[in-house]
């Protein structure tokens, strides 16, 4: 659904329209125009206004076309599956689709060299996005010179996009998922503001830390069970870490290998 909305230039408002039809993508393809308004927290005609800059007539129209999106048959293997089994076909269904938008690599690949090209890297996440950075930041440590991990907020978070800045940063890497928190959308802006390139990687190209980037790389979260599933945007990561590692082969290679050489000396591993 989120491709309904690729390339077209919303309003604030109308990109809040958006983040809510394709986060309740199943239910609101069935409301009407002011029970979707509802929803987003918005009034009733920029819910039309939004269909008419997607190109349609009226919100019918484009909820008809939602409906298409969402209504394909459901596969007949998962009839008979548990709540967990459907959850995690769902989950493998995100990783099919992160798979088939790959195909053009472009994106990727600019975000690789702007990271790779950041001195030090600052890689911001926060709340259910920390566990993301710090496994991306523990594998970029090994083919970049300098990452520094940014997984607490308050205060001082600023104070620490400031210093990267001050020491040659020139990007920022942010992990952005749901919810969205309010600390590291500021620090996206701030971040902007103060000249640094952001590559995000989150969850809808519609979500509210979109504005705040210059790439915005999307894979979907799993939303089946209490807590979300982030195999998808884990993926997306590692990706991404591939990509920086592309933009910068000799050096990568060579920093993996004083790496291993290191870790042999003090036996590091047992196998």
């Amino acid at each position: 659904m989120v491709d309904l909305f690729r390339g077209v230039r919303l309003t604030p408002t109308q990109r809040r329209i958006a983040h809510c039809l394709v986060q309740n993508a199943s239910s609101a393809a069935y409301l009407s125009a002011s029970e979707v308004a509802e929803l987003a927290q918005v009034s009733q005609p920029s819910v039309t206004r939004l269909a008419m800059a997607l190109g349609y007539d009226g919100y019918p129209a484009l909820r008809r076309k939602l409906r298409e999106l969402v209504s394909p048959s459901i596969d007949v293997a998962w009839a008979g599956d548990n709540e967990l089994q459907v959850a995690l076909r769902a989950e493998a269904d995100n990783l099919h689709d992160l798979a088939a938008r790959l195909g053009d690599p472009d994106r990727l690949s600019q975000a690789g060299a702007l990271l790779a090209a950041s001195r030090p890297l600052p890689v911001l996440g926060l709340r259910s996005a920390a566990p993301l950075a710090s496994y991306f930041s523990y594998f970029a440590a090994k083919v970049h010179p300098d990452v520094r991990l940014l997984e607490t907020g308050g205060s001082m978070l600023a104070d620490r996009v400031d210093q990267a800045r001050e020491a040659g940063a020139t990007a920022l890497l942010a992990m952005v998922l749901p919810r969205y928190p309010r600390e590291a959308i500021e620090a996206l802006r701030a971040a902007r503001a103060d000249g640094l390139s952001v590559v995000l990687i989150t969850d809808s190209a519609v979500g509210p830390a979109a504005d705040h980037a210059d790439i915005v790389l999307t894979a979907a979260v799993g939303a089946q069970l209490v807590f979300d599933l982030h195999a998808a945007p884990m993926a997306l990561a590692m990706v991404l870490l591939q990509a920086l590692c592309d933009a910068a082969p000799t050096e990568s290679q060579r920093r993996l290998e004083e790496f291993e050489r290191s870790a042999s000396r003090r036996q590091l591993f047992v196998s």
